[in-house]
């Protein structure tokens, strides 16, 4: 009875190698010219001077600590024009204070702006990273898939050539000796 063989590794799957071999390359490229020792996707771009400057605008007027002192900065402004009467440096509908936080928002709004366009770009560099990584695992998992499934197929092969086996010494001592004979002797206890 001739064995059925099976190759190892199918087309499809040499075709998936290849194409994981090849993308492995390429992410070997990327993490050769980067730093020694951190992974691709934690190495920060380089910031120019105007993008520090923008994210320090950024993280010191998101602060409490901002908004503590320039209340407290109005307050006190406030009240200073009000208590010194008729010379005031800011007379009661305080035009110089409003003109000031108008500068002051005309320019803190494009640095915040600057800083979300940065953080967003990191954002989609990362999310260009997890998708390449859920791509390099699902054909790593498909990989798996298709050998355990090839694995299943030649253990059911393995199986039945050794149905076949059996069966065909079971026919074989059936013809050599009568039914009733071999029906006995299974039926007899094991001697020792």
């Amino acid at each position: 009875m001739p064995k059925h063989r099976i190759s190892p590794i199918s087309p499809d799957e040499l075709s998936q190698l290849d194409l994981l071999r090849a993308h492995r390359r390429v992410h070997r490229k990327h993490v050769l010219s980067k730093p020694q020792g951190a992974p691709e996707h934690f190495v920060a771009p380089t910031i120019t001077a105007g993008q520090r400057l923008a994210d320090l605008v950024t993280s010191t007027i998101g602060s409490w600590r901002f908004v503590a002192i320039q209340s407290t900065a109005i307050v006190v402004w406030m009240t200073g024009n009000v208590l010194t009467g008729n010379g005031a440096w800011d007379p009661y509908p305080f035009i110089l204070l409003n003109l000031l936080l108008s500068f002051q928002a005309a320019y803190t709004a494009p640095a915040i702006m600057m800083s979300q366009n940065r953080q967003s770009e990191l954002d989609r560099k990362h999310a260009e990273n997890d998708y390449e990584i859920n791509v390099k695992a699902e054909l790593e998992i498909e990989l798996l898939h298709e050998k355990i499934d090839l694995m299943k197929e030649q253990e059911l092969l393995t199986l039945t050539e050794a149905v076949r086996s059996l069966s065909a010494q079971l026919d074989a001592l059936l013809q050599r000796s009568p039914p009733q004979t071999i029906a006995q002797s299974a039926l007899k206890p094991p001697q020792c």
